[in-house]
């Protein structure tokens, strides 16, 4: 078994968490999402971006709007709906939960 294998699922289990935090700021557009999520080491690929993206529109937790560019084609900016932003509020709290869970294994040293 190898470790690249565990983190690459880690990161994806929280992926969609993190694109609703990165949307939950405002019009967001897709190339900043993957230049922030990618700065943050989160390795993602716009073939995982856009489905992932279009599952949560479909979802209603999100929705675009076209813009004009001056550097080429319209833009597709996203945000959160009504719906998304109570979603990731409860996705807020599970991660807190998670995250103090977790600290409690890691640092429960048995002597």
């Amino acid at each position: 078994m190898k470790v690249e294998n565990t983190q690459v699922q880690m990161r994806k289990g929280i992926l969609e968490f993190c694109i609703l935090e990165i949307i939950s700021r405002g019009e967001v557009y897709a190339s900043d999402m993957l230049e922030e999520l990618t700065a943050a080491k989160m390795i993602v690929v716009e073939g995982t971006l856009y489905p992932l993206l279009t599952r949560l529109k479909n979802a209603s937790l999100l929705d675009y709007s076209w813009k004009e560019s001056t550097a080429g084609p319209p833009r597709k900016y996203y945000t959160l709906t009504d719906t998304g932003r109570e979603f990731l509020h409860e996705l807020r709290i599970t991660w807190s939960e998670l995250v103090a869970s977790t600290d409690y294994i890691i640092q429960n040293k048995k002597s």
